[in-house]
């Protein structure tokens, strides 16, 4: 890695470190009143076959720009599962970045990453998803990729779009929502990029569950809807655009 590369990633970890110190002490964002709640009791089955398949193959990511290729590992194995397609065993997160080489996935996790950059945005993301599902053979009807960008003009209708996403995923099981979130809306944690899968949906309460794939997040929880939109629709700082992450959203598979 050259002197530059080095600075820069230095920069980064202190604008982070600061950011992070500053909404400690001011008990803003994730220090926020809006707190995200731990599940801590086993999973247990709820009746829809696809929601348990995704907490029972949920796993971590193997190191800190990895969250994509366990969300994705997840939802493959869930959806082999389900369609009867897996073989003996799930697929590690080693084999995946083996067999599906879109946009030099494997690459992007190495310590010098594709071209210096690590990680996938939201569009790229896009493509090691479809990839996947098809390496693996798994019958889909559509994805989308959808970005989530801040705009008080269409935020109601996103908000409204997302709603209905995330109760058709609860309540007939027929799809999945992969999100690209800023971590920091929703945990106390860094404001950095990151992909999980969700885990459900409570639309009397109106909190989402996660399936965070961070290590450091030993157990599912539960945010509220604002605060998980407030996540996906966070536009991502300028420090990060060298490396191509501008905006969050999320991956919709309809099955």
């Amino acid at each position: 890695m050259d002197l530059f590369a080095i600075i820069f990633r230095w920069t980064v970890r202190l604008y982070l470190y600061s950011w992070y110190y500053f909404e400690k002490i001011t008990r803003t964002n994730g220090f926020g009143s809006d707190q995200p709640v731990y599940i801590k009791k086993p999973c247990q089955s709820s009746g829809n076959q696809l929601k348990d398949a995704l907490f029972q193959y949920h796993v971590k990511q193997f190191h800190e720009s990895s969250c994509s290729v366990a969300s994705v590992v997840s939802v493959v194995n869930a959806l082999t599962h389900l369609q009867g397609t897996m073989k003996d065993m799930p697929v590690t997160q080693q084999e995946l970045l083996e067999r599906v080489k879109a946009a030099h996935w494997k690459e992007r996790m190495g310590d010098n990453g594709y071209k210096g950059k690590r990680g996938l945005p939201l569009e790229t993301l896009g493509q090691v998803v479809k990839a996947s599902l098809t390496e693996f053979k798994i019958s889909y009807k559509a994805m989308d990729i959808v970005p989530a960008i801040a705009n008080t003009d269409t935020s109601s209708d996103f908000k409204n779009e997302l709603k209905k996403s995330l109760e058709r995923f609860e309540k007939k099981g027929d799809c999945l929502l992969i999100s690209h979130f800023d971590q920091g809306s929703f945990i106390p944690e860094f404001h950095i990029p990151h992909i999980s899968p969700v885990g459900g949906f409570d639309a009397d309460t109106k909190t989402v569950t996660m399936l965070d794939v961070d290590p450091a997040q030993k157990w599912p929880y539960q945010i509220s809807f604002d605060a998980f939109y407030k996540g996906i629709s966070f536009n991502y700082h300028n420090v990060f655009r060298p490396f191509g992450f501008a905006h969050g959203g999320y991956i919709f598979i309809e099955l």
